[in-house]
Protein backbone atom coordinates (compact mmCIF):
# COMPACT_ATOMS: atom_id res chain seq x y z
CA UNK A 1 0.00 0.00 0.00
CA UNK A 2 2.35 2.39 0.93
CA UNK A 3 4.36 1.81 -2.32
CA UNK A 4 1.34 2.48 -4.27
CA UNK A 5 1.01 5.61 -2.57
CA UNK A 6 4.45 7.09 -2.85
CA UNK A 7 3.44 6.40 -6.78
CA UNK A 8 0.50 8.18 -6.56
CA UNK A 9 2.21 11.33 -4.91
CA UNK A 10 5.33 10.58 -7.45
CA UNK A 11 2.75 11.12 -10.38
CA UNK A 12 0.99 14.12 -8.97
CA UNK A 13 4.48 15.99 -8.22
CA UNK A 14 5.31 15.42 -11.86
CA UNK A 15 1.83 17.08 -12.85
CA UNK A 16 2.52 19.61 -10.94
CA UNK A 17 5.91 20.76 -11.67
CA UNK A 18 4.76 20.72 -15.81
CA UNK A 19 1.55 23.02 -14.61
CA UNK A 20 4.41 25.59 -12.63
CA UNK A 21 6.85 25.31 -15.99
CA UNK A 22 4.00 26.09 -17.73
CA UNK A 23 2.20 28.95 -15.89
CA UNK A 24 6.01 30.46 -15.83
CA UNK A 25 6.02 30.33 -19.16
CA UNK A 26 2.78 32.04 -19.97
CA UNK A 27 3.41 34.44 -17.24
CA UNK A 28 7.50 35.48 -18.56
CA UNK A 29 5.16 36.02 -22.40
CA UNK A 30 2.49 38.04 -21.02
CA UNK A 31 4.57 39.92 -18.88
CA UNK A 32 6.78 41.42 -21.64
CA UNK A 33 3.33 42.96 -23.39
CA UNK A 34 2.51 46.05 -22.28
CA UNK A 35 -1.11 45.54 -23.69
CA UNK A 36 -1.66 42.45 -20.88
CA UNK A 37 -4.28 42.21 -18.50
CA UNK A 38 -2.71 43.04 -14.93
CA UNK A 39 -5.55 41.18 -13.26
CA UNK A 40 -4.94 38.08 -15.61
CA UNK A 41 -1.24 38.16 -14.83
CA UNK A 42 -1.77 38.89 -11.14
CA UNK A 43 -4.37 35.47 -11.25
CA UNK A 44 -1.44 33.66 -12.95
CA UNK A 45 0.82 34.94 -10.44
CA UNK A 46 -1.11 33.46 -7.52
CA UNK A 47 -1.98 30.25 -9.41
CA UNK A 48 2.11 29.29 -9.85
CA UNK A 49 2.22 30.13 -6.19
CA UNK A 50 -0.25 27.67 -5.30
CA UNK A 51 1.07 25.07 -6.98
CA UNK A 52 4.45 25.86 -5.61
CA UNK A 53 3.08 25.66 -2.33
CA UNK A 54 1.27 22.06 -3.21
CA UNK A 55 4.40 20.60 -4.96
CA UNK A 56 6.19 21.75 -1.42
CA UNK A 57 3.45 19.60 0.64
CA UNK A 58 3.49 16.76 -1.54
CA UNK A 59 7.28 16.48 -1.00
CA UNK A 60 6.96 16.81 2.98
CA UNK A 61 4.59 13.73 2.71
CA UNK A 62 6.88 11.58 0.86
CA UNK A 63 9.88 12.39 3.73
CA UNK A 64 9.72 8.96 5.45
CA UNK A 65 8.68 9.36 9.17
CA UNK A 66 11.16 8.91 11.67
CA UNK A 67 10.32 7.54 14.70
CA UNK A 68 12.56 9.74 17.48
Amino acid sequence: MQGDDTNVLRRRLEELRLEHRDLDEIIDRLSRDPATDQLQLRRLKKRKLAVKDAMARIASEMIPDLDA
